[in-house]
């Protein structure tokens, strides 16, 4: 049914400066059902709103200044406000956290550059372990890491080794592996030549660790083979982060 355009209805500029957004960014939200207008021409496509529906417009407008995905905003729109809004605060919660600790390691490499760290070959022997797994995104390698001990703890003890498996090449989804050394381990974590050194501080810190360690391999011309291990040498519950010492390998593939 045609409705005809009253003093009831605001065409699409007017509803725009009204609601501090764009047409553009209207037209987006009517093509993704978030903000339907109340009439469109049929002969023009023009869009027409409502007064009434400026509250929906202001809040979508403001969710999407604090960066709450298009996703959650769907779901607030729906009616399903306070758990979509719950779910969007932990997202930025951990950006933040996230973009936090590359500040720390930021002020550090402005302070002395990339570490130069001291590496040494060693020959690992293959181990039986116990190992978990859990799937991650390069923003979530700490929750995935703390699943993975998670379901190791009741194999684990103050002499047990426990030791962190990280891709080399970080992709959009990968997975993190944790591994406790056991003698009747149903996993078998191989031996070889590594590259290694010892991080000391916090965990967060140990990128530029291992950044490090392969600015060694481009240094002497060897070539890099992942998994990175990280084996935690002292326990964290006890451990102050700035004395916490993660010994870095990484297996050489052409050792010389």
């Amino acid at each position: 049914m045609v409705v005809p355009v009253s003093e009831d209805l605001l065409p699409i500029g007017r509803f725009a400066r009204l609601c501090r957004l764009t047409v553009k960014q209207l037209r987006h939200y009517d093509d993704l059902g978030l903000l339907v207008p109340a009439w469109t021409d049929p002969a023009s496509g023009y869009r027409y709103y409502r007064p009434s529906q400026a509250r929906d417009a202001l809040l979508i407008g403001l969710l999407r200044a604090m960066d709450v995905p298009l996703s959650s905003v769907a779901r607030v729109m729906s009616g399903d406000g306070p758990d979509a809004l719950r779910e969007a605060r932990d997202r930025i919660e951990a950006d933040v956290a996230r973009r936090r600790r590359g500040l720390r390691l930021l002020d550090r490499v402005v302070a002395g550059g990339l570490p130069e760290n001291e590496v040494s070959i060693v020959r690992e022997p293959p181990r039986r372990v116990f190992m978990a797994r859990e799937a991650a995104t390069p923003e979530t390698i700490p929750d995935a890491t703390g699943a993975c001990v998670g379901r190791l703890l009741s194999r684990m003890s103050p002499d047990v080794l426990m030791i962190g498996l990280f891709p080399l090449d970080m992709a959009e989804e990968f997975d993190v592996r944790v591994a406790v050394e056991a003698a009747d381990g149903d996993d078998l974590l191989p031996g070889g030549t590594f590259a290694s050194s010892v991080h000391v501080g916090p965990y967060e810190e140990i990128a530029l660790t291992v950044h490090g360690v392969l600015a060694w391999f481009g240094d002497y011309g060897h070539t890099p083979a992942g998994p990175v291990r990280e084996v935690y040498l002292n326990d964290p519950a006890v451990t102050p982060p700035e004395r916490l010492e993660t010994r870095v390998q990484i297996r050489v593939e052409d050792p010389q």
